[in-house]
């Protein structure tokens, strides 16, 4: 257990520069970065995808024990038939030409 802030010390070898760097990074393109990274990964592995899916219900069901509600589901579908009409839409406009 630590102390309060005063009696803390950190006992390890820190490279300041390291710090420093990691501190001015470009946090919008290491977001980025991340993005393309899971992206590309989900692309082609079906498995990896699945898994994220699995872990974020997990959790969320650990945040809210009752998810998904009835509401919960309705909404989804909604958003799903939502999609479903945009995608629609856009499929007729191209073979509409």
């Amino acid at each position: 257990m630590m102390g309060s802030a005063r009696e803390w010390r950190y006992n390890w070898v820190v490279d300041l520069r390291a710090i420093e760097e990691f501190v001015r990074r470009d946090w919008q393109e290491a977001a980025a970065s991340k993005r393309a990274y899971w992206a590309e990964r989900f692309k082609h592995d079906c498995q990896a995808t699945w898994e994220a899916a699995q872990l974020l219900l997990t959790h969320t069901r650990r945040v809210r024990s009752e998810f998904p509600t009835d509401r919960d589901r309705e909404l989804d579908f909604a958003s799903h038939l939502a999609l479903r009409a945009r995608l629609d839409r856009a499929a007729h406009a191209f073979t509409r030409r």
